[in-house]
């Protein structure tokens, strides 16, 4: 066994209390001169000797320590003690604990009554509000209050461990709060990314839509040039159709940029289509329906067939005299979509004997848009156009 060696070298010392304790720093000398004998502990040279071992110890050790001790739990501290004391060190030896601290005794005297009926008491971070230094503060203690027994084994006073952990609670609470703020702007800072992604994402989505219509457009428009002009009469007249039928595409668009090319309501797409058709014949068209959202195909479908129909109208159906009426309606039969052209009141009609690009664009090719059919009866009482088909569901970016 090697644990002896640790007294190897060391010199046996014979020294008396009162020297031994004079040596332990500013409170020992303190402890030594102060007058007991005006205290419940009676003069020093007259203390047992468990309490002048236990004061020597307590004395002599660096950490913040106090005694307790009889009726009044009479005060002593060593050295270390101090500083937790601030202000109130001075004059805090031999007096009643609640003489040092009146504004906790009653916080704390359930503790100490646990002590003094024998149980140990461990407290961690305890927070308190004391007055030391002439101001009151919120401090944080860990401490223990241990019992001390007399020669019989009876409890006669604490012995009360303690170190202030306010900093250290401040410093914990602050970096709770920093890394609180930390995970807080780190979400931020990840929410951001998400949503510049997201943002990404959808520039990608309307960059491809956007090429996607403008190979439509183009190659809608293509084919309108490209059969106006073979159809006309003429050069002068192919650049009249042209232009009119292109106007009614651009009709149609600014409908789409307005409601930012998702999808348009036919009552607007109708409206637009045939605004520029009336010129003051505004009391002699009705139009309405259910309201329908119909995507960019169908929307331009029905517009350049309204555009047909009325420049037809204008020059030789219900819109070339000063009587004729229109009216247009529209509704869903079951799962199929109806749309009806009528003209009234104009002048007797009967069917062409040539069919030109219009008539092929209003009976063949706005049905394909709707996987349909449309029909066209000259009645002597007007022309009456329908278009049956289907309506998908409108585009959504």
């Amino acid at each position: 066994m090697r644990t002896p060696e640790a007294w190897a070298g060391v010199a046996a010392t014979d020294v008396d209390f009162v020297s031994a304790l004079r040596a332990c720093g500013t409170q020992g000398a303190a402890i030594v001169g102060f007058d007991w004998a005006a205290t419940p502990l009676g003069p020093i040279d007259a203390w047992p000797e468990w309490l002048r071992t236990l004061v020597l110890t307590m004395a002599s050790s660096p950490h913040p320590m106090s005694l307790r001790i009889g009726p009044h739990l009479t005060t002593i501290f060593n050295d270390a003690f101090v500083p937790l004391l601030g202000e109130r060190a001075n004059g805090a030896l031999g007096k009643r604990f609640d003489e040092i601290w009146p504004e906790l005794f009653d916080e704390v005297l359930p503790w100490l009554r646990r002590a003094l009926a024998g149980e140990p008491v461990w407290k961690k971070d305890t927070p308190l509000w004391i007055t030391r230094n002439g101001f009151e503060e919120l401090t944080y203690w860990t401490f223990a209050y241990t019992p001390v027994r007399d020669a019989r084994g009876r409890v006669a006073g604490i012995l009360n461990i303690v170190s202030e952990t306010t900093e250290v609670v401040k410093t914990q609470s602050a970096l709770e709060r920093a890394n609180q703020t930390m995970s807080i702007e780190v979400e931020n800072a990840m929410r951001a990314l998400s949503q510049r992604d997201e943002a990404e994402r959808q520039q990608r989505i309307l960059k491809h839509e956007l090429i996607h219509r403008m190979k439509n457009m183009l190659a809608v428009i293509s084919s309108m040039v490209s059969h106006s002009i073979l159809s006309a009469r003429s050069v002068p007249h192919a650049a009249e159709v042209t232009a009119a039928r292109l106007a009614a595409y651009a009709r149609v668009q600014e409908v789409f940029s307005e409601g930012a090319w998702s999808d348009a309501d036919l009552h607007q797409v109708v409206a637009a289509a045939i605004a520029p058709h009336l010129a003051g014949k505004e009391k002699r068209l009705t139009f309405g329906g259910p309201p329908i959202r119909l995507n960019a195909q169908h929307s331009l479908a029905i517009a350049l067939a309204i555009h047909e129909l009325a420049t037809n109208a204008v020059k030789y159906g219900a819109l070339s005299n000063g009587e004729g009426r229109i009216s247009m309606e529209w509704c869903m039969d079951e799962a199929r979509f109806v749309f009806q052209w009528r003209e009234e009141d104009g002048p007797e009609i009967s069917p062409p004997e040539e069919h030109g690009f219009g008539s092929i664009l209003t009976d063949r090719i706005v049905p394909q848009y709707f996987s349909g059919r449309a029909t066209r009866v000259f009645d002597p009482s007007g022309l009456r156009y329908t278009l049956e088909g289907e309506i998908a569901a409108p585009e959504v970016n």
